[in-house]
């Protein structure tokens, strides 16, 4: 099933979410001794949420975008960034929304998947397509 966007959520700036920053970055390698203090509080907001009026969280459904997106991620969508060539993009194609990475190669535009199941949709002048926004975080559970 192509990731598709199932549901749609203005961001909302106005409520901190204020979470504790340990000052020693956490290897992924091999263990070291842990500093065991926090730096400061962090506001994921100002991480996650550049545009506020222009960010909205879109939920995602399907396996096309595997690899990068599973269904379930919840997705921040940013409408006012614009989409450059690889960008993940939420775009309505014939009205509806979906999720898919923008390539741009030489005069020719395509929207693709990351599963490589899915074919590329060609993009140009013919094409009901419009770009929505540009997916600039996902969140996961693992």
């Amino acid at each position: 099933m192509a990731a598709q966007a199932a549901s749609i959520h203005p961001a909302s700036v106005e409520s901190h979410c204020w979470r504790p920053l340990f000052a020693a970055p956490v290897p992924a390698g091999f263990p070291s001794p842990a500093d065991d203090y926090i730096e400061r509080s962090l506001d994921l907001n100002e991480h996650l949420i550049q545009h506020p009026a222009a960010t909205f969280f879109v939920r995602a459904s399907g396996d096309s975008m595997l690899g990068n997106i599973h269904s379930g991620d919840l997705l921040v969508v940013d409408r006012a960034k614009e989409a450059a060539n690889g960008s993940i993009v939420i775009a309505v194609i014939d009205g509806e929304l979906t999720v898919k990475r923008l390539c741009k190669r030489g005069n020719s535009v395509s929207l693709e998947s990351d599963n490589s199941s899915y074919a590329p949709l060609a993009v140009n002048e013919e094409s009901d397509v419009a770009i929505w926004g540009v997916v600039t975080n996902v969140i996961h559970p693992v």
